[in-house]
C-alpha cells in the first residue's frame, strides 16, 4: 500500500504525526536535527566538554547531562529552552511543507508533530487558539493549536498540535529524558487517575479528563506517522503508542488504524528490524517507500 492510498481510503478518520524529516527534505540547509541543536546548546552553555554525542548516551540523557552541569547557576534552564527556540525559530516554511498542510486542511485531519518550530502554522497564517483555557500551564499547553477555525474537540478537524511543545512557549519544550518523564507522568493522570474521568474508565470515548488536550486525537483517530525515527530515545510517543494499545485491547470497539511511512532501508540491521517489530506490535502498518518525495513531496500534491 502506498501513502497515497492510506490517505484516500481513510480521508473521513486519519490524523498525521510529522516529525523533523519534512524539515530536513529535500536537503534543507536551514533545518538543524535534534543532534545539531544539543551540541550548539553544549557549545554556548557548557564549552569545550563534548564536541560529539558519545557513544552509549541517547540524545535525551545528553540533555540531561547539560542540565546537570549548569544546576548550581540559576536561571539557566530556562535560558537553555530560550535559546533552543531561538535556534529553532527564524525560517520559513518550503513548498512541500505548505502542500502538506493544504492537503490535512482540506482533509479536515488533526496533525500532530514532534516540532517546536512554527513552519508548519506558517504555511497557513493559522490563529493560536485553545479548546480550553482551564488550568493552562506554559509547560504543558496541551489544549493549544494552530488553525482557521475554532474546535470543541481535538479531533474534530484541521488544527496542528505540539507534542513536545514548541518556541512560542520556550518552557514547554521538551528536549531530556527528565522532560519525557515529566510528560509521562501527566499524560499518565489523565489516562489512568480520577475514576470515570479516567480514558481507561469512562464508558464514552468523549467523556474524559483528556478531551480537549491532543492526546484524544492520539487515541481516537487512525495514525498516519512519517518523517519521524521512532527511535528507543523517543520514549514518550513511544510509551503512548504502547498504551495505545492497551486501550484497544480494553474497547476493541474503539480501535483505530495505524501506519508508520518510511524510506525502504537498503540493508536492514537487528535495530530496524525490532523497531519494526515494536511498531506492529503496537497495531502499524508499515508503508515503504523507495524516494523520499513519496513521502514529503508527491501525496500531498491538491
Amino acid at each position: 500500500m502506498t501513502l497515497n492510498e492510506v490517505i484516500d481510503r481513510n480521508a473521513a478518520d486519519i490524523a498525521f504525526i510529522a516529525g523533523n524529516g519534512i524539515n530536513r527534505f529535500p536537503n534543507n540547509p536551514k533545518a538543524i536535527s535534534w543532534d545539531d541543536l544539543l551540541l550548539k546548546l553544549w557549545k554556548q552553555f557548557a564549552p569545550d566538554r563534548f564536541t560529539k554525542i558519545p557513544k552509549g548516551v541517547t540524545l535525551t540523557e545528553f540533555y540531561d547531562l547539560l542540565d546537570i552541569a549548569n544546576s548550581n547557576k540559576p536561571g539557566i534552564p530556562y535560558a537553555i529552552q530560550k535559546e533552543a527556540a531561538r535556534l529553532l525559530s527564524g525560517w520559513s516554511f518550503l513548498p512541500h511543507h505548505a502542500a502538506f498542510i493544504r492537503k490535512a486542511h482540506q482533509l479536515g485531519a488533526p496533525v500532530l508533530t514532534t516540532n517546536f518550530d512554527l513552519v508548519l502554522p506558517e504555511t497557513m497564517n493559522l490563529r493560536l487558539l485553545h479548546t480550553s483555557t482551564d488550568h493552562f500551564t506554559d509547560f504543558y499547553p496541551w489544549t493549544t493549536y494552530y488553525s482557521d477555525r475554532r474546535l470543541t474537540s481535538p479531533a474534530q478537524g484541521f488544527g496542528i498540535w505540539y507534542i513536545n511543545g514548541f518556541v512560542r512557549y520556550p518552557r514547554s519544550i521538551r528536549l531530556g529524558l527528565s522532560h519525557y518523564m515529566g510528560s509521562v507522568e501527566k499524560a499518565r493522570a489523565y489516562l489512568h487517575k480520577g475514576g470515570d474521568g479516567r480514558l481507561f474508565g469512562g464508558e464514552s470515548p468523549e467523556d474524559w479528563r483528556g478531551a480537549h488536550t491532543w492526546l484524544h486525537i492520539l487515541f481516537h483517530r487512525s495514525l498516519c506517522i512519517f518523517g519521524l525515527g521512532l527511535e528507543e530515545n523517543e520514549v514518550f510517543l513511544r510509551w503512548l503508542l504502547i498504551e495505545r494499545a492497551k486501550y484497544y485491547k480494553k474497547f476493541p470497539a474503539r480501535k483505530k488504524k495505524g501506519w508508520y511511512v518510511a524510506p525502504r532501508p537498503e540493508n536492514p540491521d537487528d535495530r530496524a528490524m525490532g523497531k519494526m517489530q515494536f511498531l506492529q506490535g503496537m497495531g502499524f502498518e508499515l508503508v515503504e517507500v523507495d524516494h523520499f518525495e513519496h513521502i514529503y513531496d508527491i501525496p500531498w500534491r491538491l
